[in-house]
Order: structure tokens, then C-alpha cells, then sequence
């Protein structure tokens, strides 16, 4: 019985880990691709294109979009 409880709360534990563990990958993955669709429609709008500027830019409007 005490063996059963264990491996029970072993494995949800390793469950909770990897449940945490993706969504940490996940969201940079889907910031990253945010960041990349934002440059792009920054080149395709913008007359004068700074890389560095509109990727700072996209990456600043983005993190306040997700926090608020």
C-alpha cells in the first residue's frame, strides 16, 4: 500500500515537472515567433528599416501586450 502511494506520488510529480517545463519552452518559443511576425510587418510597413531598432521595438510591445 505504501509503495502504491508512493509511485503514485512520484509519478504525479513528475507530471507537475514537465507540465512546468514546457510551458516555459513553449512561451519563449511563441515570443520568439511573436517577435519574428512583428519584424516582418515592421519591413513590409516601414520606408527606413533598423533591424536592432524594430526588433527592440516589436519585443518591448509585445512583453506589455502579454502583461497587460
Amino acid at each position: 500500500m505504501l509503495k502504491r502511494n508512493l509511485l503514485r506520488f512520484i509519478a504525479i510529480l513528475f507530471v507537475a515537472m514537465l507540465f512546468y517545463f514546457l510551458k516555459n519552452n513553449f512561451i519563449e518559443y511563441n515570443l520568439g515567433k511573436s517577435i519574428s511576425a512583428c519584424v516582418v510587418a515592421q519591413k513590409r510597413t516601414s520606408e527606413s528599416f533598423d533591424l536592432e531598432k524594430v526588433k527592440k521595438f516589436c519585443e518591448e510591445k509585445i512583453r506589455k501586450q502579454k502583461e497587460g
